[in-house]
């Protein structure tokens, strides 16, 4: 297991949806910010390993299985870990809990390290990770398969400046604003998700379209976001109906 570290964070009114539900894909870029604190007071910050290493961490993978979505102004507790790494991959852990302590979402991401100039994956250096205090395991996690999709709805976006990071890519975020976005308003009214495989298969750089596909099987979806004739990203979200839908 890896060294923990936690914070408290009170969800404000800009973090939450229609329903003052926590907006999955925006609270994902905060807990990558808290990983980053993590990062920067064990010396290991972003800015830190580009000087040192020439590299750069890109996210591939979350899993999330999600009890309860926090709500507006609740105070929940963040507490994280970077729990092993292989070869490649590293996992870092998410656990959000309540003030009386229960847990409401666990968040499991894969990280990779790629070079900044080639953008080409590269090898875990042990000495980046040693103060994380991660075990180093042989065993690479395997996310699940996903179908092709046959007969899909679709909605096409223009990619805009502000879905532009610092990294001159698509922010992670979008690509679960825009799988959201493909799904009817009464849908994500009436259900809510309580597991979410999310794979980012390649950055979209700015200019040009995306296309947000996606199929609705026995309550559950599956995305896939399109550019340039290819696939970016893939998710399954199962979901469940709210009491009385």
């Amino acid at each position: 297991m890896g060294l923990q570290y936690e914070e408290q964070f009170t969800i404000p009114f800009a973090l939450t949806d229609v329903k003052q539900e926590i907006i999955i894909s925006q609270f994902l870029s905060y807990c990558l910010g808290l990983s980053g604190r993590q990062s920067e007071s064990l010396g290991r910050g972003d800015l830190d390993v580009f000087e040192h290493y020439g590299l750069v961490w890109v996210v591939t993978d979350y899993e999330l299985n999600i009890f309860r979505l926090p709500t507006y102004n609740e105070t929940v507790r963040i507490v994280t870990e970077a729990v092993s790494y292989n070869k490649f991959f590293c996992y870092r852990m998410f656990y959000v809990y309540d003030q009386v302590g229960n847990l409401l979402m666990d968040i499991l991401s894969y990280f990779v390290l790629i070079d900044f100039k080639d953008r080409k994956v590269v090898p875990v250096p042990d000495d980046l990770i040693a103060p994380y205090q991660s075990e180093k395991v042989k065993k690479i996690q395997r996310a699940p398969r996903y179908h092709v999709l046959e007969n899909p709805d679709s909605k096409d976006y223009r990619i805009r400046y502000f879905d532009i990071d610092m990294n001159g890519h698509v922010n992670n975020s979008k690509y679960l604003e825009w799988m959201y976005d493909a799904l009817d308003y009464e849908f994500l009214l009436n259900h809510r998700p309580n597991h979410i495989q999310l794979k980012y298969v390649k950055e979209v750089s700015p200019g040009g379209m995306i296309s947000s596909k996606v199929e609705l099987h026995d309550g559950n979806s599956q995305h896939e976001i399109w550019s340039d004739g290819s696939v970016h990203a893939q998710a399954i979200i199962k979901w469940e109906k709210r009491d009385g839908q």
